[in-house]
């Protein structure tokens, strides 16, 4: 039966409350008017429907001491609908339940040892998932499950075959996820035009253009690490010579490692010891490097550094500032922003959640 224009238009405005708390938190009904152009009464409708639902609830903030009834607040109610998120890194595995609103309301993660396989990393993903299974939030709607995985992880048919799953796995890689996330309700909020760079056993990009994400034909685009910047440089593990995260990742900072731990150079380096600063900042040289080469191609507004690139810019960001003001070109070097982002290592989880999200914010009552 065809929907009418009138249940077609309540529909869009269920869904865009909806998405305005999840994404901002408790509002009140005042500033829901401001926010999306309707008017009192309907504003007031559509959150009786949306908590009638279980999906939200109102709640009456305390008196202010000013005059008149202070104005309904509108949260959601997290553990009415979840997501499970699941995140594949070099050398840990993060596995969590995701409320609405994106609050993380269970989660549990399992360090790799050196040498892991794809197929005991999968039995060990599988193990978190079936412990959150069994801890359910009692009552709540399961939206789905999302999983950020690099295009070197297990791949899409390895996860399907092995996860204990009743809906369709839906898959992204953590910078891509990080960065949907960090734009979402992070860093950068409000912004159209992201990198986000993502350091772990190599360097990885999630690129958002005109609020778009840009993943290429495969779904894993991005793979920055692999831009040649040094050809005469160090042998990467792709065959080629010189790549970026050769100069400017975990792998240069593990060269100047004893321990064979990055963390181990950046926390000796935090401590003072003068060979780990030097070691830090000539990869923060590199890493300026190859953002100033992305900054000049794509023109963002913001570069967020995640993983072990959030410590490395942390430790030496006028090294990477540095090198980007003398490469930008001037007239994007105003306009570009450094920094690392609002939901630290929760990132990839959240954004994955999020595309397990997307069909009950775009239909609330149907949706689940």
């Amino acid at each position: 039966m065809a929907i009418s224009p009138q249940e077609t238009i309540r529909r869009q405005n269920l869904g865009a409350l909806l998405r305005y708390v999840h994404l901002r938190g408790a509002t009140s009904r005042a500033e829901l008017t401001a926010g999306l152009g309707l008017n009192r009464s309907t504003i007031r409708a559509l959150a009786t429907e949306l908590a009638a639902a279980g999906l939200v609830r109102e709640e009456i903030p305390p008196a202010s001491g000013r005059a008149g009834r202070p104005s309904p607040v509108v949260r959601t109610n997290s553990a009415s609908c979840y997501a499970y998120a699941l995140t594949v890194q070099r050398d840990h595995l993060r596995a969590a339940c995701v409320g609405l609103g994106g609050r993380i309301l269970d989660s549990f993660t399992a360090r790799l040892s050196p040498g892991t396989g794809r197929t005991e990393t999968v039995a060990i993903l599988a193990r978190l998932l079936g412990r959150l299974q069994a801890q359910a939030p009692p009552g709540g709607a399961l939206l789905g499950y999302a999983v950020a995985v690099s295009a070197d992880g297990p791949s899409a048919t390895e996860l399907a075959a092995a996860l204990p799953h009743d809906r369709p796995l839906l898959i992204g890689t953590p910078a891509d996820l990080a960065a949907r996330a960090e734009h979402a309700r992070g860093a950068a909020r409000g912004l159209s035009n992201i990198v986000y760079l993502h350091g772990d056993a190599g360097i990885s990009a999630g690129i958002l253009t005109g609020g778009q994400a840009v993943t290429g034909h495969g779904g894993f685009g991005g793979q920055v690490g692999h831009m040649v910047v040094d050809p005469v440089g160090h042998r990467c593990r792709c065959g080629s010579r010189g790549c970026w995260e050769t100069e400017a990742g975990e792998p240069a900072l593990l060269r100047r490692s004893a321990s064979g731990d990055a963390l181990t150079v950046l926390a000796a380096a935090r401590a003072g010891d003068d060979a780990s600063r030097a070691s830090v900042r000539d990869v923060a040289r590199w890493l300026g490097h190859g953002v100033a080469n992305l900054v000049n191609i794509l023109d963002p507004e913001v570069v967020l550094f995640g993983g072990v690139l959030r410590e490395v810019y942390l430790a030496a960001a006028d090294e990477v500032r540095a090198r980007v003001s003398g490469m930008v070109l001037p007239a994007f070097r105003e306009g570009v922003r450094l920094g690392v982002p609002l939901l630290g290592e929760d990132a990839p989880l959240i954004g994955a959640a999020e595309l397990a999200f997307e069909s009950l914010l775009n239909d609330p009552l149907n949706g689940v």
